[in-house]
């Protein structure tokens, strides 16, 4: 047990501090029992190695463990929170929780019989707190982390702290933001490249082996946590990741689940499921027109990869331009707000605005008196009336 408290020190000290992500300062670290989850890769263990360096230094009544560590292979959990509380901890934070057979009862069980121990844990995108067998969501605060936004990628390849703007600031306001962020730099110069390579932290991680890492990632996630967490028969992980190199093709991908399901060769209703789980492990991103009650027999009426970053890794040589813009949109937009399928245009958000998406040429003829409507164009620096710069949708965490 001594020697996961030597690595947590050795963890803490190297972590770097010269770039801290913006949900750092929006979670409440205060809970006893704190979630951060999301996908893989998108920082995480670094998120929260960071606050413990920030705010408890070498103090020892704080620690870090991840359970991908070999020692939980032959030691329990429960054992070394026992041992770590009786030696005086105070505040542990567990990495991987998913990893760990029983984790919400284990997680319950602690909270109940440690009042003095505070818990923060991260884990899967598909972690369920509500649904789980010890049902944790009147104990546990849970954070979602993604990759970086377009704001957050400026910033680190910039001397310059640009502000998080709102969806009102933007639709309100996008000449005001085009003229502030330009005095400070020029956004075009940075956007295909982090549409590219930008997205997950390790970006700059020797980066000819960028792509390598993402499909390490899909890979991951496709391998181990789907047939973990919702027990996806491994007889199929070749044939989904054939459909997901079909999303990254397409223009974008509008799904045919009856031809689809015969070609993967399941049946309808397990493909739909497996379609929900794809985007629920932040694989890909399901648009429907009513996202309201969802459940996982519901057809999507887009599908777009979660990121642009994996349709490079996918397809590098043909990455279609427009299916590369909306998921950008889909992407950074839905992380704080409600992005659906819509008959005129291409997206409703928040059940109010329409957006169309396209180049800097495109006009309003497809969203023409369609109230609050908005045309929303790449390769522009500053927008007019209701046309706005797509990279500015990029500023919103």
């Amino acid at each position: 047990m001594e020697s996961l408290l030597e690595k947590s020190v050795s963890k803490i000290n190297s972590v770097q501090m010269n770039f801290i992500r913006g949900l750092a300062d929006e979670i409440d670290w205060r809970p006893r029992l704190l979630g951060i989850k999301g996908p893989r890769g998108v920082g995480k263990t670094t998120l929260i190695l960071q606050h413990l360096k920030k705010h408890f230094g070498n103090d020892d009544s704080a620690a870090y463990i991840s359970l991908d560590n070999l020692w939980f292979s032959r030691n329990n959990l429960e054992d070394f929170i026992d041992w770590f509380v009786k030696r005086g901890g105070k505040h542990l934070f567990i990495d991987e929780i998913h990893k760990y057979p029983l984790w919400a009862q284990i997680l319950k069980n602690t909270y109940d019989d440690y009042p003095d121990l505070q818990v923060v844990f991260t884990g899967s995108s598909m972690l369920e707190i509500l649904n789980s067998r010890a049902d944790l969501s009147r104990r546990a605060v849970v954070y979602t982390m993604q990759g970086l936004s377009f704001r957050e990628y400026l910033n680190i390849n910039s001397n310059f702290n640009i502000p998080v703007y709102t969806l009102d600031d933007v639709l309100k306001n996008h000449r005001q933001i085009s003229e502030e962020t330009l005095k400070k730099l020029r956004p075009l110069k940075y956007f295909d490249t982090y549409l590219k390579s930008g997205y997950f932290p390790f970006y700059n991680e020797l980066p000819e082996h960028y792509y390598y890492k993402i499909e390490e990632v899909i890979n991951m996630v496709l391998e181990l946590e789907l047939p973990l967490m919702r027990n996806l028969e491994m007889s199929y992980i070749t044939k989904i990741k054939q459909i997901l190199q079909i999303i990254a093709e397409s223009v974008p991908f509008i799904p045919n689940v009856s031809k689809l399901s015969e070609r993967v060769g399941i049946n309808r209703n397990t493909f739909l499921s497996y379609l929900f789980y794809l985007a629920e492990a932040k694989m890909t991103l399901n648009i429907y027109k009513d996202v309201s009650g969802i459940t996982k027999l519901q057809k999507p009426d887009k599908i777009y990869l979660e990121n642009t970053n994996m349709i490079y890794a996918l397809c590098p040589k043909q990455a279609n331009v427009g299916n590369l813009r909306e998921t950008f949109f889909v992407n950074q937009m839905a992380y704080a707000n409600k992005v659906e399928y819509v008959d005129r245009g291409d997206f409703k958000v928040n059940g109010k605005y329409i957006f169309e998406i396209g180049g800097k040429s495109k006009n309003s003829d497809q969203i023409k008196n369609v109230e609050n409507s908005y045309i929303v164009s790449d390769e522009i620096e500053y927008g007019t009336g209701n046309k706005i710069p797509l990279w500015q949708f990029g500023l919103m965490y």
